[in-house]
């Protein structure tokens, strides 16, 4: 009988966007890779896979969330620590994925046409006010969250969460 998984580490961490609806994040008994930190992943063009988080100290990847991405030194810093702790707990390379010069969620002038579908078929709708209010990392969870092939029950638990319903 596997053991329930206990709160996140992230969960009453100051300093970071951290969504109620991530305590739900759980795969085959280990807690998925917070928001915040996959979108300082994405900012740096790394992929991490979920069995390399999971051999991480919680100090690591509480060090992986609150560390700053707002310019390019704290960028390279993100990258060499990420690639360091990847190397160090799997002896493998990183996967390197491209960084998006323009990234989706930054476009404020109409809602992402992949954004528009997911809401149509949940039966949801938001103004493109409350798209360009919401904040980047909430942009960019909406966006992950209805991906194709991603599984979407949280999609409707996000939108309720920042306010949109």
């Amino acid at each position: 009988m596997k053991k329930p998984i206990g709160p996140s580490e992230f969960k009453n961490l100051k300093g970071i966007e951290y969504f109620k609806f991530e305590e739900d994040f759980i795969e085959d008994n280990v807690r998925c890779i917070p928001m915040v930190v996959r979108f300082k992943m994405d900012a740096v063009g790394i992929k991490l896979k979920l069995s390399e988080w999971s051999k991480f100290h919680s100090d690591e990847r509480i060090e992986l969330a609150i560390m700053p991405i707002s310019d390019q030194t704290e960028l390279k810093n993100y990258y060499n620590y990420l690639l360091s702790l990847i190397e160090k707990y799997t002896n493998n390379k990183a996967t390197i994925i491209p960084v998006d010069p323009i990234p989706i969620w930054t476009e404020l002038d109409q809602l992402p046409r992949i954004l528009e579908e997911k809401l149509e078929e949940v039966g949801m709708r938001i103004s493109l006010e409350q798209w360009k209010k919401l904040s980047n990392i909430q942009r960019f969870t909406l966006l992950k969250l209805c991906r194709p092939g991603h599984e979407n029950k949280n999609f409707p638990k996000a939108i309720l969460e920042f306010g949109l319903s």
